[in-house]
């Protein structure tokens, strides 16, 4: 069974899903849920998705069940290790993975992330610390990285 709610969050609607047992999917709506099933894992999403916002708390730890290719969950399982605060490039996320020349599969997969935020691919940039491509449009990957790099100081990066 698949269980839906809607969040609120500062930068818009987030549509959250999960199959009972762990998040599946995080995406920007532009729709509200008339109806939602919620579930024990939802519930923790939506009060982890309010302390990363209200600042208390920039990690999660949540069980994760992102559907995708292997290479993809590979690329998605390298994001998870960028700090909070800290970003890299479409570049050093291919060579972190063995391959310099992936970087063009890096992006893609980067872009097809179905967990936003919580699998952070807000925080892959490009070379020269360009802001690209982001699901959610630039204005929101900007709005993350900044309310990021708030509990970093030392890291922080000017766009």
């Amino acid at each position: 069974m698949e269980y839906r709610s809607t969040y609120k969050s500062p930068l818009g609607l987030l549509l959250l899903k999960s199959d009972g047992l762990s998040m599946t999917e995080i995406s920007f709506s532009e729709v509200e849920l008339q109806e939602k099933n919620d579930c024990t894992v939802l519930s923790k999403c939506e009060q982890q998705l309010e302390d990363y916002f209200s600042g208390k708390c920039l990690g999660f730890d949540l069980p994760l069940n992102p559907e995708g290719t292997e290479f993809q969950k590979k690329v998605w399982a390298e994001l998870l290790k960028i700090p909070v605060g800290e970003t890299i490039t479409y570049s050093e996320l291919a060579v972190r993975l063995g391959d310099p020349k992936l970087v063009r599969a890096v992006g893609t997969a980067n872009g097809r992330n179905p967990l936003a935020i919580v699998i952070p691919c807000h925080r892959v940039i490009g070379a020269g610390n360009k802001l690209t491509g982001y699901a959610g449009g630039l204005d929101r990957k900007l709005a993350l990285l900044k309310h990021e790099m708030k509990s970093n100081p030392s890291k922080q990066t000017l766009f």
